[in-house]
């Protein structure tokens, strides 16, 4: 039986706090910032995290080149 413990900062929060800070990122950028401050993320969790932020209307991705893409909060 894994016992999962709470995170002082919720992902979610920790990543629209990076893009309130350094502005329009592109995804590899943003995921580098987010692996810096949260440890054991990986990038499927990122792409699950911008696709609820996105759902929600907290921020905007389009695409830049193939596999790239621009995050940009809105606010």
């Amino acid at each position: 039986m894994t016992i999962k413990t709470w995170k002082a900062r919720p992902a979610h929060y920790v990543l629209l706090e990076i893009l309130k800070r350094k502005g329009t990122m592109t995804d590899a950028d943003l995921f580098s910032a987010l692996k810096d401050e949260l440890k054991d993320i990986g990038f499927k969790d990122c792409n699950e995290l911008l696709m609820r932020l996105e759902i929600g209307g907290k921020i905007h991705t389009s695409s830049l080149s193939r596999g790239k893409r621009r995050i940009e909060l809105i606010e």
